[in-house]
């Protein structure tokens, strides 16, 4: 049952993984649609940071797994993520990459460490005995962990958080 839900959430962040991607690529190529800007971006932000929170609490309240240290960090700058995007989205606030860009810059550069100390020991190692820091509880297609499922969805809301500020272009 674990396993099913670990894959699926392995794919939800590849596929956020992705769409980030594509999104940073309109921004940069100044070609963000309209309906993407207007319509989509925040709400599609804020279900991404709702489905990572649930995520996250499915993986430690259910599955069983502890967080870390640094889970825990990335953890205080997703959860507040899902109200900051979730009334912007109902305010059609595009102002909110003001705030959801560098609450998810942080939680980025949090997932990125902790995927160096997953994969190197010089790092650091473990960062509490009873909730290792460098244990992979999740390991998908051979290289989706817990904090890489993190960073595609910070990645994710801070390129749809920025889409949804950009300049209007024709649809």
């Amino acid at each position: 049952m674990y396993a099913v839900a670990e894959r699926f959430f392995a794919l939800l962040a590849l596929l956020a993984l992705g769409g980030a991607g594509v999104v940073a690529w309109l921004l940069v190529a100044g070609r963000v649609p309209t309906w993407l800007r207007t319509t989509l971006a925040l709400p599609l932000a804020t279900a991404i940071a709702t489905t990572a929170t649930l995520g996250s609490l499915y993986l430690s309240e259910i599955a069983g797994y502890p967080p870390c240290v640094l889970c825990w960090y990335q953890r205080i700058a997703m959860y507040p993520l899902v109200v900051v995007l979730g009334v912007a989205a109902v305010r059609g606030d595009r102002q909110v990459w003001r705030t959801s860009v560098p609450l998810a810059g942080v939680g980025a550069v949090i997932a990125v460490y902790h995927l160096g100390v997953e994969r190197l020991a010089a790092l650091g190692g473990s960062c509490d005995i009873s909730a290792p820091c460098d244990v992979l509880w999740v390991q998908e297609f051979g290289f989706v962990t817990i904090p890489g499922m993190a960073l595609a969805g910070f990645l994710a809301i801070i390129s749809l958080s920025l889409a949804a500020r950009s300049q209007p272009t024709s649809a």
